[in-house]
């Protein structure tokens, strides 16, 4: 299986991961700023800014597209729930 390295700039951690995995999932192991509250029904809550690697995580979904725009968020800002990683990427919370 295919690996990544997945940077969360924001505490300073580098991890490997499997290429697919959902950026909100290591985030919560790791003890990153990107927080959620979808569980909780507040959609966007778990937006991210992408610092570098930009093309190496999934295209964004209609919905998440939609979040995005409705929460007026910059070209480089995705959801952590959403975004799978394909290759090396930095992170930090939005």
């Amino acid at each position: 299986m295919a690996k990544a390295k997945l940077e969360f700039e924001d505490i300073g951690i580098s991890v490997t991961v499997p290429a697919g995995v959902r950026v909100i999932e290591i985030s919560e192991k790791v003890g990153s700023g990107i927080v959620y509250g979808c569980r909780e029904g507040d959609c966007g809550t778990c937006m991210m800014e992408v610092t570098d690697g930009w093309n190496n995580l999934s295209t964004p979904s209609v919905l998440e597209d939609k979040v995005l725009r409705d929460n007026m968020a910059g070209k480089h800002h995705r959801l952590a729930c959403q975004a799978q990683v394909l290759g090396d990427v930095t992170v930090k919370p939005a």
